[in-house]
């Protein structure tokens, strides 16, 4: 387990308690394991108190946890006959981006979202979840497909946002956003998303013009990374916590500010420490939100997706 800095007390704790057990193994102590327990039962309630009021930096930070599930596991928990697809058919492969044909809950899907890798070979590989254009004109074609098809889209947004290397501005990275944002706004089929860890910028937003959006309790979204915001507003990155607290970035606020749908719980401690359970608690958000649109038509999943849309900049005017 990796613990982040406000962890670091209770890392102490559970440190001090395996330390306890190992030793009651070893048959060096009978009285070690009540000792153990002891500390297992402080370490529990340390765990409900940091996270029970985590900051906005501090959600951010739980946000970006290496150990937090990651789209890959999602798909290989929660979709069966996962067939992924790859290439643009323009220019190449992007690996930050999976998407194929899969079946959710035994009816036939496409399924699309950032893969950050889980250790320094894979994320590299990945690009860190941020994708070139080739990873946004993929999902275009594989959102093409899902409306030629009559199958839902879901997608799991994972970004820090997209990639502003030089290659991918010369492809066009600015452009390449926009058409998948607007082909997320053409499809007449049901569109889903859900923010399992990061979502920043126009790099989360090109998977998530969707006709529902939820997000995970620590996860974030934002127009910008809090480090980028401090930059640019007061020059200074280290000013990142009140930058965090200005962004508004927080499920709990966006869901006030009704840029989302619904807030997806996750087990004491964040995803990470169960990921299991988190991607369950997933699968029953994401039927659930499917459910709501089952009888909808095309015209009508359309209409039903640009007005929320719509409605989010009424509700800013109006506040």
């Amino acid at each position: 387990m990796t613990y982040l800095d406000f962890e670091k007390p209770l890392a102490d704790i559970e440190g001090k308690a395996e330390e306890l057990r190992s030793l009651a193994r070893k048959g060096e102590g009978v009285d070690l394991e009540k000792e153990a327990a002891a500390l297992d039962k402080k370490a529990g309630d340390m765990l409900r108190d940091l996270y029970k009021n985590l900051d906005p930096w501090r959600k951010t930070l739980v946000a970006r946890h290496p150990d937090r599930p990651h789209c890959s596991d999602y798909i290989a928990q929660l979709f069966n006959e996962y067939t992924p697809l790859a290439g643009d058919r323009a220019f190449g492969e992007d690996h930050a981006v999976l998407g194929g044909l899969a079946r959710f809950n035994d009816a036939p899907c496409v399924v699309i979202g950032h893969e950050k890798g889980n250790d320094t070979k894979s994320r590299i590989f990945r690009n860190f979840g941020m994708a070139r254009p080739e990873g946004y004109r993929k999902a275009v074609r594989l959102m093409d497909l899902a409306d030629r098809f009559r199958l839902p889209v879901i997608t799991l947004v994972d970004t820090a946002g997209a990639y502003p290397g030089k290659g991918a501005e010369e492809r066009g990275q600015s452009e390449a956003i926009a058409r998948s944002t607007e082909k997320c706004l053409q499809i007449g089929v049901p569109l889903v998303t859900v923010v399992i860890g990061e979502g920043g910028s126009g790099g989360a937003v090109a998977f998530a013009a969707a006709n529902r959006v939820a997000m995970l309790e620590h996860s974030i979204y934002s127009v910008i990374s809090p480090e980028g915001c401090a930059s640019i507003l007061w020059k200074d990155s280290n000013k990142m916590k009140e930058a965090a607290e200005a962004l508004r970035l927080t499920a709990q606020d966006l869901k006030k500010l009704g840029v989302i749908d619904r807030i997806i719980s996750e087990p004491v401690g964040g995803a990470q420490r169960a990921p299991a359970d988190a991607i369950a608690a997933v699968g029953r958000e994401i039927t659930a939100m499917l459910a709501e649109m089952a009888e909808m038509k095309p015209a009508e999943l359309i209409k039903d997706r640009r007005q929320k849309f719509l409605n989010m900049g009424s509700k800013a005017l109006a506040g």
